[in-house]
């Protein structure tokens, strides 16, 4: 890893509370500083569902991302954007990775609920999409043949300085208690993992391409979230 890398033990020490998530939050206002300060060329993308990631590094099979969810990603857009994000969801919240997460609340409040998906033949809800996306950002939604009902689980709020961990193949949504959040986190891929989504009985296939902000944005979102982590009640 060079210099300006997140070293990926932080992830594991701030999880097991070895270290605590001090030296985390160092490294993610690192990265921010830089990115708001044109000192390190980063774009901020918007995900399919509605949240702005900034793809800090990958190496191997693993990838440390920082996530900006609620008013500070909508903002980035404006009310236009905000739009644009409703009608972008093509499936539904409700959503599985290939990939072990582990994640660092950096300001606001971030609520997952595990989600219970069955086989429900005589009366299923949804069916189950692969989605296979490409390094050029467009992700292709698959229906397959698997129809299921769900029941959603006991919510699990995390607040600043938190950790919390969601394992590859877990069902489950991710929502912002309040006005806006931002986590940085860690995905290790898991082999023969598949990222699957919750879409429409009788969905079609289709692709979704993931808009990229410019550098005058992703400047400013940067700068927008470490203002936050400073002042996380700043209006």
């Amino acid at each position: 890893m060079d210099d300006r890398s997140v070293d990926h033990r932080l992830f594991e020490q701030a999880a097991d509370g070895r270290c605590g998530t001090g030296p985390l939050l160092r490294a993610a206002r690192s990265v921010l500083g830089d990115i708001a300060a044109g000192r390190r060329e980063m774009r901020a993308v918007r995900h399919p569902l509605g949240f702005l990631c900034f793809p800090v590094e990958r190496e191997g099979g693993c990838g440390v991302c920082i996530h900006v969810f609620g008013a500070d990603a909508h903002e980035t857009y404006g009310m236009q954007g905000m739009q644009g994000t409703a009608s972008a969801l093509t499936t539904s919240q409700v959503h599985a990775h290939s990939w072990d997460l582990t994640s660092c609340v950096l300001y606001g409040q971030v609520v997952n609920v595990p989600v219970r998906v069955t086989g429900h033949q005589e009366r299923p809800t949804h069916r189950v999409f692969e989605i296979v996306s490409d390094p050029a950002g467009v992700d292709e939604l698959r229906p397959t043949p698997r129809l299921v009902a769900y029941e959603p689980g006991v919510a699990q709020t995390s607040g600043a300085g938190e950790v919390y961990t969601l394992p590859a193949g877990e069902f489950h949504t991710t929502l912002v208690s309040g006005r806006s959040a931002a986590t940085v986190l860690l995905g290790c891929s898991r082999p023969g993992g598949r990222d699957l989504s919750l879409g429409p009985l009788h969905g079609a296939g289709h692709r979704v391409v993931r808009q990229q902000c410019d550098a005058e944005q992703s400047a400013r979102t940067a700068g927008s979230v470490l203002r936050r982590i400073h002042a996380p009640h700043r209006r």
